[in-house]
């Protein structure tokens, strides 16, 4: 169980764990140094999780260093900074992973993780432990646990009822930019359009778009409630993150220190990822008592049109062979 603590006493107990390099050499002489660097909050669930359990079951002969809200590498830099030497550790999506190792891009396509627990299954068989090859033999880092974030959902101006991709057609969805996130919006059978997040409000509002596609959290903290009129539960993209450490670092530990990180990391984010999902189901009754239409749509069509969509197009190309029907059989 995760000990309570204040916003205001967790963030300033954050701020003093977040010491600079120097400083924490000096005051953690004989100890293991960890820097970890991450873009999200302080008081996400994520990194509650890391500071208030990963870090205390690492014991004292480690210093755990968490940098949040991009403050110490900026979000895209980290991989880099790890393989350098400057970062021990970071909390990565599977896109900056796929910017090395193509093959990683399997793993942010519609549909393939379908939830937590599918997330958690793969990154316990063969599958994980393939991804976790490639990332330790071609990028120098060792991957510790997987991190759930939450699943995307489309949320639509309108009450056009959405139950399968065709009624999708035409709907001007705003995704992020880059061609993988512009496909994944293709996959399910809307018109995508690449908006900046900050500006997808107005967007709404105004009509220069008809939908958006978040996990349900952001889609609360942005207010596009405010401008919608209803969330159709896709489930298409399942936001989440690969704690991972620097092989050099992790090799210089003993087989005891190796197995206790791996299974604090697993123990920090089992907690985080129930937060999340208590998060969701909260969100679920917050978004109907404010008026929208919650529902779900026929998935399975959506499942089959997004992948054949993939299978069709040259993203797949770097997918290994075989692979996507192994997850699909997880």
């Amino acid at each position: 169980m995760v000990p309570k603590m204040s916003r205001r006493t967790f963030l300033a107990a954050a701020s003093a764990a977040a010491l600079s390099a120097g400083e924490a050499g000096a005051q953690s002489a004989g100890k293991i140094n960890l820097r970890f660097s991450d873009v999200t909050t302080a008081d996400a669930p994520r990194s509650l999780a890391l500071v208030q359990i990963f870090a205390k079951e690492m014991g004292e002969e480690f210093n755990f260093q968490p940098y949040f809200n991009g403050t110490l590498f900026k979000q895209g830099a980290e991989l880099v900074a790890v393989q350098r030497g400057n970062l021990e550790m970071a909390l990565l999506p599977p896109s900056d992973f796929a910017n090395q190792i193509p093959a990683f891009d399997i793993l942010g396509a519609a549909y393939v993780v379908r939830d937590a627990a599918h997330l958690d299954r793969i990154f316990k068989s063969d599958v994980g432990e393939a991804f976790r090859k490639m990332a330790r033999e071609q990028l120098g880092v060792v991957i510790l646990a997987p991190a759930y974030y939450g699943a995307r959902h489309v949320n639509l101006k309108g009450n056009k009822k959405i139950m399968t991709p065709e009624d999708l057609a035409g709907v001007k969805l705003r995704m992020p930019g880059g061609e993988s996130w512009q496909f994944l919006g293709r996959s399910i059978g809307a018109n995508p359009v690449p908006i900046a997040y900050a500006e997808t409000y107005t967007a709404l509002q105004t009509g220069v778009i008809d939908g958006q596609d978040n996990p349900l959290p952001n889609n609360k903290l942005m207010k596009f409630h405010e401008v919608t009129n209803q969330i159709v539960l896709t489930g298409h993209n399942v936001g989440f993150g690969l704690l991972l450490v620097r092989a050099q670092t992790f090799d210089a530990l003993t087989p005891e220190q190796q197995q206790r990180m791996r299974a604090a990391a697993e123990k920090a984010f089992a907690w985080s990822t129930a937060e999340y999902i208590k998060q969701e189901a909260e969100l679920l009754d917050f978004f109907k008592t404010a008026g929208l239409d919650v529902y779900a749509p026929d998935v399975e069509a959506f499942r089959a049109y997004a992948q054949r969509q993939y299978l069709q197009s040259p993203l797949s190309k770097s997918w290994p062979a075989g692979m996507l029907d192994r997850i699909n059989a997880l």
